[in-house]
């Protein structure tokens, strides 16, 4: 057929195609449930992109299989450990938090405390299993993972959709401009993910190694607080969260140390409060300008990003809100006057 019979497409339906190709993308991870070899992908490529300031690719390949073996090895360890720890120090945490506080006058809003020890068991549980499923071995999760991992280091190697562009008969055809717009949208995409998630996992590694150095101090003390290891994972993985995953993790560490005693709880708490304080610091420091999104917004994200996706949505929900306001900020706008 003559090129010149072809039905010419303009490049504004292809862009609106672009974008629609991205919520696309986002609804099918949703609703299919795929955000964990979604993530997988993300962070890999995270990863890869790090190692390949350094490294050539082949380098930076074998070095991120070998991360992947030791990161897989210490989560299988984490999982056995926290699935028979965090039941044992709840169970022990909850008749000290209620005697400690009928002791000190504190009116607690229940009556029966089995109550409430059996309620926070089968919470801790329930999220236990929810984590244990990315530790399964030969399980569809496992499989998700595997194939995301692959397809990072594809990306990494290969960053392009369309191999014979330079080939094609008509050089400024629909499929080659569409992909040279995909590979744009999910550019700015990673720019996001790369910007939320990288310095919130600086800030989740300075919050572990302070969290370790005082674990290390009170066992020099003669205070040790149990389940150290647990501990510094969980606020790892929390760290990684915004907002919520400090507070989770600060109810995980005092609630260890009330299995010991209420004054090193108290002191656990008084230590997170003043590291937190710092925090904020470097939150500015790190993150600086480059987000500025209200808190509410990120809030109410990460409400919808739990109910739609469960812990994957709420790592992917601030993602996508700076996406949307990294695509926004670079689409101009006509007045009136203009589209007249």
């Amino acid at each position: 057929m003559d090129s010149n019979t072809c039905t010419a497409v303009s490049e504004e339906k292809l862009l609106l195609a672009s974008y629609g190709t991205v919520v696309l993308v986002l609804f099918v991870v949703g609703h299919y449930g795929l955000a964990t070899p979604f993530l997988t992908v993300l962070f890999s490529s995270l990863t890869l992109y790090f190692l390949g300031k350094a490294f050539s690719k082949p380098v930076s390949i074998v070095l991120f299989a070998a991360i992947n073996l030791i990161l897989f090895y210490l989560f299988v360890h984490f999982i056995g450990q926290a699935v028979a720890a965090l039941p044992v120090a709840t169970a022990k945490a909850v008749p000290t938090l209620v005697d400690w506080a009928r002791a000190y006058g504190v009116n607690l809003p229940f009556t029966n405390p089995e109550t409430l020890k059996e309620y926070a068991l089968s919470g801790i549980k329930e999220q236990l299993r929810e984590i244990a499923k990315f530790a399964e071995i030969f399980t569809k999760e496992s499989v998700y993972i595997l194939l995301g991992i692959v397809a990072a280091c594809g990306l990494f190697t290969t960053p392009y959709l369309d191999l014979a562009e330079s080939a094609h008969a008509i050089s400024n055809n629909a499929y080659s401009r569409y992909t040279q717009m995909i590979a744009r949208r999910f550019s700015l995409f990673f720019e996001s993910f790369r910007t939320i998630m990288g310095a919130q996992l600086i800030i989740s590694a300075v919050n572990t190694v302070f969290t370790g150095i005082f674990i290390l101090t009170l066992s020099l003390l003669g205070t040790p607080l149990p389940y150290s290891f647990v501990i510094v994972v969980i606020t790892f993985l929390c760290g990684i969260l915004p907002i919520v995953g400090n507070l989770i993790s600060n109810t995980v560490i005092f609630s260890i140390g009330l299995t010991q005693s209420a004054q090193l709880a108290v002191i656990s708490l008084l230590y997170l409060i003043v590291l937190h304080k710092f925090e904020y610091f470097l939150n500015s420091r790190i993150i600086g300008g480059r987000i500025n999104n209200p808190m509410w917004i990120t809030l109410l994200g990460l409400l919808v990003g739990e109910r739609l996706m469960g812990i994957p949505g709420m790592i992917l929900a601030p993602v996508v809100l700076n996406y949307v306001k990294l695509e926004g900020i670079r689409i101009p706008v006509l007045s009136l006057q203009e589209r007249r």
